[in-house]
Parts: C-alpha cells; sequence; structure tokens
C-alpha cells in the first residue's frame, strides 16, 4: 500500500500481533488472546481496538450480529514501516550509521558476520537500477 501507515503504539502492536496470527476475529476472541499474554482488562483491549480501527489500521466486518476485525496491513508492511521510523528517529534516516554501530558491538559471532556477508554478496547493488550515472 502506498499510503501512509500511521504510527503504532507498543500496545497495539500486542493487538496486531493477535490479528495476524488469525483474522478476522471478534472483540472477545482478541480479549481471549491477550489475557493469555498481559493483564489487560477487556475495556482496554477494547480501547485499543477502537484506535486501531480509527487510525485505519484495522478493518470492522459489521455484516454479522457480532463485529469482527481484521488488519488493513500486512505484518511485513508494519515492520517496514517501524523500522524506517526508527532509523529515521535514532540514526538520521541512514541504515548505514546503525548496521556499523551493530558490526561494532562485540555481540556478533562468527556465523552472524557469515550471514550478514553473505546477505550483503546477494543483494545487487543499486548502480544496476540506476544506470551510468
Amino acid at each position: 500500500m502506498s499510503k501512509k501507515l500511521p504510527g503504532i503504539s507498543e500496545a497495539e502492536w500486542e493487538v496486531m500481533n493477535v490479528l495476524w496470527e488469525k483474522a478476522p476475529q471478534t472483540a472477545n476472541e482478541v480479549i481471549h488472546s491477550l489475557q493469555e499474554r498481559t493483564d489487560w482488562k477487556p475495556k482496554t483491549v477494547r480501547t485499543l481496538l477502537d484506535r486501531l480501527v480509527q487510525k485505519k489500521v484495522v478493518g470492522v466486518n459489521q455484516n454479522q450480529k457480532v463485529y469482527t476485525f481484521f488488519p488493513l496491513y500486512s505484518q511485513e508492511e508494519c515492520q517496514r514501516a517501524e523500522a524506517q521510523s526508527f532509523l529515521k528517529r535514532i540514526y538520521g534516516g541512514t541504515l548505514k550509521s546503525m548496521l556499523v554501530q551493530f558490526i561494532q558491538e562485540d555481540s556478533l559471532t562468527e556465523e552472524d558476520i557469515k550471514e550478514l556477508r553473505s546477505i550483503l554478496n546477494e543483494k545487487p547493488s543499486r548502480k544496476t537500477y540506476e544506470g551510468n550515472e
């Protein structure tokens, strides 16, 4: 989708994760799923669902007696938007500065480094698309 995805709070991510696992779901099904992993009250979950509907991140199917909720964006779309927002806020929008910081940390194993190398080697360089400049 080309339209800009609205920001999602951490609590709203929890609701989205439940809907990405299975959709559509009733509010009670979402509440039940979330009560297994959080101590949220049903009213809290309903408020979060309402907010996600207002933000047009979640849709509502009103054809039945019981409303069902479903995600309007894929998990991948939301992750990409969140990652870009994070990069802008913390690293001035450049992936390179973030990668450099992570690579300079000692926490990368030899296996991690090998995997990163192979990912970078498989990625075509941008010049291929832009032509000769």
